[in-house]
């Protein structure tokens, strides 16, 4: 870098170099084109320092107007994201350049697609998408099939590479000052992991409004949405055949409700040695799990840039 340039030159050289980095380390590959497991320590810290120098920017820099502040709406295709997408245009949306975005699954249930058109039409404003340009597909069965990994301890690559690293692509090429997650008044302690591990510039939209889960259930029955086909036999709009889920009970309603996700799942998590579900106490092969067999919650967690394992 030349030394001669003026100090805000610098800092927007050098915020550019660790924007290219930030791109070049989310797709680092091993010789048989595996992305490497590198975490999300690295690719936060990484952000963090771009964060650190565009402040600089902002500041060194004289501006004779400050532009609006930019929030983000996580929208996950869920009832909670969906309201909480509607309130912060109607509380923030004369002040703020707000955003609502959508991390697109091919793996989701179709109607999906017709909640998100209805929700566009509810707030009145376009909802745009997110992806991973290593994975444009979108698809989690092409992701489980190129890392030979499906899910574990550490969660699921689906979550981190077709949510997390796609916000982080986002983020990227996007000012944003402020995130809104789906997060009610029931998933405080949620909320507060994620402003400690991830972002802390985070608004508690519904929390602060005192939103439950039913709550927003209500609101968008009132509004004449109908909720996401999904919802008529699980708790959240995920994927159908979630792999971070270990539960007989959810395994089976796969089972009688998606049965051609039951069986590509057996297929692909056998083939890759990976036993999903935990059956008296062991894990087992899906193909073994006995189709009267009950046991654990049928829930799982609503799938966006924050997830949970269990």
């Amino acid at each position: 870098m030349d030394d001669n340039k003026p100090l805000q030159e610098k800092i927007i050289a050098g915020t550019d170099s660790l924007k290219d980095l930030a791109i070049y380390l989310s797709g680092v590959k091993d010789g048989k084109g595996n992305l490497l497991p590198l975490g999300t320590v690295v690719l936060d810290d990484l952000w963090n320092a771009i964060k650190y120098l565009q402040g600089d920017v902002r500041y060194t820099l004289k501006k004779e107007k400050k532009e609006m502040e930019t929030i983000a709406v996580w929208f996950s295709c869920g009832a909670a994201s969906a309201v909480a997408a509607k309130l912060t245009v109607e509380k923030y949306g004369e002040t703020h350049n707000i955003l609502i975005v959508n991390n697109p699954i091919k793996e989701e249930d179709p109607d999906n697609i017709r909640f998100k058109n209805d929700v566009e039409k509810w707030i009145g404003q376009e909802i745009i998408e997110a992806t991973n340009k290593d994975y444009p597909n979108a698809s989690i069965v092409e992701i489980f099939e190129k890392r030979k990994y499906m899910s574990g301890i550490a969660g699921a690559p689906c979550t981190m590479l077709l949510k997390k690293e796609a916000r982080y692509q986002f983020e990227l090429t996007h000012e944003i000052d402020w995130h809104v997650l789906g997060f009610t008044v029931d998933e405080t302690h949620r909320h507060e992991r994620f402003i400690k591990g991830e972002r802390a510039n985070t608004i508690p939209v519904l929390i602060d409004a005192g939103y439950t889960k039913t709550m927003c259930f209500d609101a968008l029955i009132m509004a004449g949405i109908k909720l996401p086909a999904m919802y008529d036999n699980y708790e959240n709009a995920n994927c159908p055949g979630c792999v971070k889920a270990t539960s007989p009970t959810y395994w089976n309603t796969v089972r009688v409700v998606h049965p051609e996700v039951f069986e590509d799942r057996a297929e692909q998590s056998d083939r890759l040695g990976v036993k999903l579900v935990r059956y008296k106490g062991k894990r087992i092969s899906l193909k073994d799990l006995p189709k009267n067999a009950k046991g654990g919650k049928i829930q799982t967690y609503e799938c966006g840039i924050f997830c949970d394992s269990y």
